[in-house]
């Protein structure tokens, strides 16, 4: 999973032990053990040392802390060092200097995933992004429309998924993470969710359930159109190398070649898991 860009992040809460080994049976190609906002603050101090009694290099999951400013944030670090973590989630990330502390107890080479789901989080997007050790923001698009008190629908958030996709790439890290689908029953509102992250530029998104995962992780994967498109277009290529080439119609110029090989490389890392 390290190597890997996950498509889907399967979040089960830190007090329910029971789920862990159902949500890593699920599919999903990262499982998070949230400590956050899935517990209930009567049940902060169990979910805590649940999820350090069952932590395992065997089975890495990522796990999500609560916030900074929380009287759990600064226990929720002891975690640092367990076996088995694969990934630090930072909910409503807003100063790099919370990103240095997560970083410092839980190792370097443990990936910090600050999660935008505020204001001034939004505002230093790229400040958070370029700090080390980040690999993806996470776009939390339900607490970021509290904060802003907004009740929005796609248009309405468009601006800010977009900036996060900016943000993401020019502080040269991996694409970001867009935000749950709270509907749990619709399909095709969680497909339709995804299909437009995926064409927004993200690389991925959050689960909270398992039968959203399958559609996560098929969305994500390159089409099986995709796929004879972009063939297509590298055969054609290899045959009239650095000259003018139409596939299916159309003019194929050094752009459309490197869509083409990055869905056939998509194809090659799926292969992988």
């Amino acid at each position: 999973m390290a190597s890997l860009n996950p498509r889907s992040y399967l979040f089960v809460p830190g007090n329910r032990p029971d789920r862990f080994a159902k949500a890593l049976a699920a599919g999903a190609d990262a499982v998070v053990l949230d400590l956050e906002d899935s517990v209930a603050p009567r049940d902060k101090l169990k979910a805590r040392a649940d999820v350090a009694a069952w932590l395992m290099a065997a089975q890495p999951v990522m796990v999500r802390v609560n916030t900074s400013d929380s009287e759990w944030f600064q226990d929720d670090l002891d975690l640092g060092g367990k076996p088995g973590i694969a990934g630090v989630l930072l909910p409503k990330a807003e100063r790099v200097e919370d990103i240095r502390i997560v970083a410092e107890h839980f190792g370097s080479g443990v990936p910090i995933l600050p999660q935008i789901e505020t204001a001034r989080g939004f505002r230093g997007g790229l400040t958070l992004a370029s700090a080390k050790q980040v690999r993806h923001l996470l776009f939390g698009s339900i607490d970021f429309q509290l904060d802003l008190g907004m009740t929005a629908e796609e248009d309405e958030l468009l601006y800010f998924r977009s900036q996060i996709v900016l943000d993401s790439r020019l502080a040269g890290i991996q694409p970001p993470v867009d935000g749950v689908t709270t509907d749990i029953h619709s399909t095709e509102l969680v497909r339709a969710d995804t299909l437009r992250a995926r064409r927004m530029g993200f690389s991925g998104k959050m689960c909270i359930h398992p039968k959203q995962v399958p559609i996560v992780n098929e969305c994500f994967a390159p089409s099986a159109d995709e796929v004879s498109w972009a063939r297509r277009v590298v055969e054609a290529s290899s045959q009239a190398p650095g000259a003018a080439i139409s596939v299916d119609g159309k003019m194929v110029d050094r752009p459309v070649l490197a869509r083409a090989e990055v869905i056939l490389a998509a194809v090659a890392q799926l292969r992988q898991r």
